[in-house]
């Protein structure tokens, strides 16, 4: 029963302060505990050092490693960041992006500047729990 109780744990991934600020803020504010990597690099070693997330937040533009080629990563890799669910946000909606996204496995796409209440619906429903 203590597990049910726990706050669902999200990885925001961006380059960008502002936006990780704005996503901590909606999400904190939604009950979510929320950890940051500033690119695909850093997500993939906060994945394999931390305590299991219930969700990652993932932009595809950034220096580094993009959100793109994390997610491949991601995919390849060994459980459980094999079936983590992950969203990716971008300030791109061409449909070859939200194409790209889904082919590499992405449960869902965002396109930034993403509503509050969005950001912590589409959170609750991919982590699997109520916010």
């Amino acid at each position: 029963m203590g597990e049910t109780s726990a706050k669902p744990r999200i990885l925001v991934v961006d380059d960008s302060d502002l936006v990780r600020l704005y996503y901590r803020q909606a999400l904190t504010a939604g009950g979510f505990e929320v950890e940051e990597a500033l690119n695909g690099v850093e997500a993939l070693e906060r994945l394999a050092l931390a305590d299991p997330f219930d969700l990652m937040i993932l932009d595809i533009n950034m220096p580094k490693m993009d959100g793109l080629a994390c997610l491949h990563a991601l995919r390849g890799g060994p459980e459980p960041g094999a079936s983590l669910p992950v969203v990716m946000t971008s300030s791109e909606a061409g449909e070859g992006d939200v194409e790209a996204a889904r082919a590499g496995g992405a449960n869902y796409y965002l396109v930034k500047p993403v509503a509050p209440e969005e950001l912590r619906l589409c959170a609750a429903v991919l982590a699997g729990r109520r916010a």
